[in-house]
């Protein structure tokens, strides 16, 4: 069943998030703060603008999720002070994490500003996760085709999103199927000692009719 965001569907979405976060497996390896980690990934979406997410459910459990925003300049507006709040809250854990998730805060702040690709600011966006045993093109497209219809019942004329892929995972073939047109892409340097392979930060965009 693919349906629209509930607030019962928050902690749901919020696991799911962390389970996924590390190029579709459990983010843990390489942040342990899932607390954090899922504020950043999903917040605004469940809390600010939760009419614009999608979830996919199978025998009563979400299995996949869709997070949508068409009002970019509010959710910058939140990003903003939501950052600061973050960073705060995760210096001050900083002493007591693990050497990996240390890694990682040293990537973001260090790094990661650099290798995020341009990306349109005023248009509507999404952000999206399904677990491995719920994959499958059919079960992806009724949820893009549900966002991408209630895009257009709001007068949206263009949406991107911007998303890890490398060969085994999410190629940009994938987006072209559903008519995006792929406008960069940056590598993700984080993943080059548990990774085989580059990893990318893609940005898609499609032009809606």
């Amino acid at each position: 069943m693919i349906r629209r965001f509930e607030s019962r569907d928050r902690k749901a979405v919020r696991h799911l998030c962390c389970e996924t976060g590390f190029l579709g497996k459990a983010i843990d390896p390489v942040f342990e703060d899932r607390e954090i980690f899922a504020d950043y990934l999903t917040r605004y979406y469940t809390d600010i603008e939760p009419e614009s997410s999608f979830v996919l459910e199978q025998d009563g459990v979400v299995k996949g999720y869709l997070l949508g925003s068409y009002r970019p300049l509010r959710q910058q507006l939140f990003n903003f002070f939501n950052n600061i709040h973050l960073f705060t809250r995760g210096m001050a854990k900083y002493p007591f994490y693990n050497k990996a998730t240390r890694d990682f805060i040293s990537w973001i702040l260090r790094t990661s500003w650099r290798e995020v690709p341009q990306a349109p600011r005023r248009s509507a966006h999404f952000h999206f996760n399904i677990l491995p045993e719920a994959q499958g093109l059919a079960h992806s497209t009724k949820l893009m085709n549900s966002y991408l219809d209630h895009l257009r019942s709001k007068g949206v004329r263009q949406v991107y999103g911007q998303v890890v892929t490398f060969e085994g995972r999410r190629g940009a073939r994938v987006f072209e199927r559903y008519g995006f047109q792929v406008l960069n892409r940056s590598e993700i340097t984080k993943y080059r000692k548990t990774h085989p392979e580059p990893v990318y930060l893609t940005t898609v965009l499609k032009e809606l009719s």
